[in-house]
């Protein structure tokens, strides 16, 4: 990376960082993009050559979320089926917060806050082609195949659906056995 390109990446995780920090002191509605631009030294002008909107400025990570779903499946273990490398990739995502209080305040922003829930779901739906590839890629299928997106669309929306559950694991999990067994095998482990 040259000097422009580490110039350019610093302001924009230096805009990320002061946005979040005024998001979680004061709350996302009561901070305008003139204030973030203050607190990191910018002009209005310079954060949106950097985020294209107010809420992108939460979710800055949002190509590592895309290259980590890839790699659940392209990295998986010998004889670890799709379904089961994403499973337990949704399932490290819950876990992480678990000793982490500043990602525990992250969520609650993000989850308190209408604007950004919606935009939050918004941006992690859009891995869903990107996913659908990889996963027709290993299956030898053709990129379109309904079954790998099919597969890819249901495996994102795990975490919609686990979120705000009383037992998000377990819930990723009922959720992951449907996706891989059917419904005959999760009617099996009913009570």
């Amino acid at each position: 990376m040259g000097r422009r390109e580490r110039k350019k990446a610093a302001t924009r995780q230096a805009l990320a960082d002061a946005a979040l920090r005024l998001f979680l002191d004061r709350g996302y509605d009561q901070v305008s993009v003139r204030d973030i631009a203050e607190a990191a030294d910018v002009s209005t002008t310079t954060v949106f050559k950097h985020f294209p909107s107010k809420e992108a400025l939460v979710f800055d990570q949002d190509t590592d979320q895309e290259a980590a779903l890839i790699a659940a499946v392209r990295d998986r273990p010998e004889g670890v089926s799709v379904p089961d490398a994403l499973r337990d990739h949704m399932l490290r995502l819950h876990a992480d917060g678990d000793d982490d209080p500043g990602l525990a305040r992250f969520i609650e922003l993000t989850e308190s806050t209408p604007a950004l829930r919606e935009y939050g779901r918004r941006m992690w739906m859009r891995h869903e082609a990107a996913l659908a590839a990889v996963i027709a890629e290993d299956a030898g299928a053709p990129e379109d195949d309904p079954a790998c997106a099919a597969l890819a669309r249901f495996a994102l929306e795990t975490v919609g659906f686990a979120r705000g559950r009383s037992d998000s694991r377990r819930a990723v999990e009922a959720a992951f056995d449907l996706l891989a067994h059917g419904w005959s095998a999760a009617a099996r482990r009913m009570p």
